[in-house]
C-alpha cells in the first residue's frame, strides 16, 4: 500500500519563476541535494521533459528511478508518475502552484506525493524518508529560490 503525503509552503517567489525551477531538471541537483543526476530522456513539442531519469543517494544507497512528467494542467500543475525504479513500486506527485492574494511575487506551492517501496520497512524510517523528501521539495526548493543569487534570475 502506498504512503501519501501533502504539504504547503509560501514560497517569496513568483509563480512563473517556481515554475521555470520546477520543469529545469537538469538543473534539480543544484537545489536538491540528495539528486546525484538529472537526465531528460524525452521532451514535447515545447521541449519540456516528458521522461526524466534520476539517481539519488536514498536511505544510506544509491537509487534510480524514471518519472513520466504530465503539463495537462501547467503552469498551474506539474504532475508525475513512476515509470521505472529499482527499489519503487510506485512514486506519483504533483506540486501545485497557487498565486498569494495581492502579492505577485509569493507562491504558495502544495507538493503531494504518494510512494510505494518494493520492500517493506519499519514505520519510522519510513517517516524519516518522508521527512527528508519533503525537505527537499519544499524547503530546499524554497531556500534556492529565496537565495541572493537566485534573486535576480
Amino acid at each position: 500500500m502506498a504512503e501519501q503525503t501533502t504539504q504547503r509552503m509560501t514560497i517569496a517567489a513568483s509563480p512563473e519563476r517556481v515554475w521555470e525551477v520546477l520543469i529545469d531538471f537538469d538543473g534539480y541537483p543544484e537545489w536538491a541535494p540528495d539528486l546525484k543526476e538529472a537526465a531528460v530522456g524525452a521532451q514535447d513539442a515545447d521541449g519540456r521533459g516528458t521522461e526524466v531519469t534520476f539517481r539519488a543517494a536514498a536511505m544510506g544507497r544509491s537509487t534510480s528511478y524514471t518519472l513520466a512528467y504530465d503539463y495537462a494542467k501547467a503552469p498551474g500543475e506539474l504532475t508525475w508518475r513512476l515509470l521505472a525504479g529499482d527499489i519503487m513500486r510506485r512514486l506519483d506527485g504533483s506540486y501545485r502552484l497557487d498565486t498569494v492574494d495581492g502579492d505577485p511575487h509569493a507562491t504558495d506551492v502544495t507538493y503531494n506525493l504518494a510512494v510505494e517501496l518494493v520492500v517493506p520497512l519499519p514505520g519510522f524510517v519510513k517517516r524519516r524518508a518522508e521527512a527528508r523528501i519533503i525537505h527537499t521539495a519544499l524547503e530546499e526548493l524554497k531556500d534556492y529560490l529565496e537565495s541572493d543569487h537566485k534573486a535576480t534570475a
